[in-house]
């Protein structure tokens, strides 16, 4: 696939609705779209009016493009997104953050639901993703896009840090490993990933990270600990537990997101 031209008829539909003017791109995960809601002067796009861009079947993902501002500073969110486990390709999983660096929005934050591995988490749990480790088995990088190092962005990870402080937000810091679903790992599983050095395990945010990294965009990220990873809850994992959880913690995450986005456009 050619995944320059694959973008080229989603950015002339985000300039359409104004997404240009953008400075910082959001990735809403699971549970956590109520951030859209904060932002004033808002644009709501639904997913099926912007070409290109395709709309996750997931509950808690609304498939809603948002745009205005938080904190004064012009933002584009993306509430809700496409997973591999959901049968689209690794192209079109990052096909938005592709098409905002395109359009020269070099900031993004990635957020997601994700399973607490660390055992000083609980859930709620708050958690700045300082580095990951890809299990999904998928690179959406060509070969002459592969360079070292993390996409994790040193100097955006402190900017959350400092947000969270004067929010009055506890954060975490920790390493996400994002593994390809559909279904929850088993608790074997759960222990290699704790042996590898994982804090937290989700199934999205590695091949966006990647991609937007590789096109010049500074990445930064936050994981809200929805449930305890398998073999260390107490009991069966479920969607529905992932989605209470992130109601629960919805306004900390907000509080955090409106302090940062100011910090982070300045940094």
């Amino acid at each position: 696939m050619n995944a320059s031209k694959d973008i080229q008829p989603l950015i002339a539909s985000l300039q359409q609705h104004g997404a240009g003017q953008a400075r910082v791109a959001l990735v809403l995960g699971s549970g956590l779209g109520l951030l859209a809601e904060r932002i004033e002067k808002a644009k709501i796009v639904s997913y099926a009016d912007i070409e290109g861009l395709p709309k996750s079947g997931v509950p808690g993902h609304a498939g809603r493009l948002v745009i205005g501002e938080l904190g004064g500073v012009r933002v584009v969110a993306q509430q809700g997104r496409v997973h591999l486990y959901e049968g689209w390709s690794v192209f079109e999983v990052t096909r938005a953050v592709r098409a905002f660096a395109a359009l020269g929005i070099d900031k993004l934050v990635l957020t997601n639901a994700a399973g607490g591995i660390a055992r000083r988490f609980r859930p709620g749990t708050l958690m700045r993703i300082t580095d990951h480790i890809n299990m999904q088995g998928r690179q959406p990088l060509a070969r002459e896009q592969r360079g070292a190092g993390s996409p994790w962005d040193a100097a955006l990870g402190a900017a959350l840090q400092q947000a969270a402080d004067a929010a009055h937000v506890r954060l975490e810091s920790g390493v996400y490993a994002g593994l390809l679903g559909p279904t929850y790992e088993t608790p074997a599983e759960v222990r290699m990933l704790e042996w590898m050095g994982a804090d937290a395990v989700g199934m999205s945010t590695v091949a966006e990270a990647l991609a937007a990294h590789a096109a010049g965009v500074r990445v930064a990220g936050v994981s809200c600990i929805t449930n305890l990873a398998a073999g260390i809850s107490a009991g069966p994992l479920s969607h529905e537990e992932v989605m209470e959880v992130g109601r629960q913690t919805a306004s900390d995450f907000c509080r955090l997101l409106e302090h940062a986005v100011p910090l982070l456009d300045r940094s």
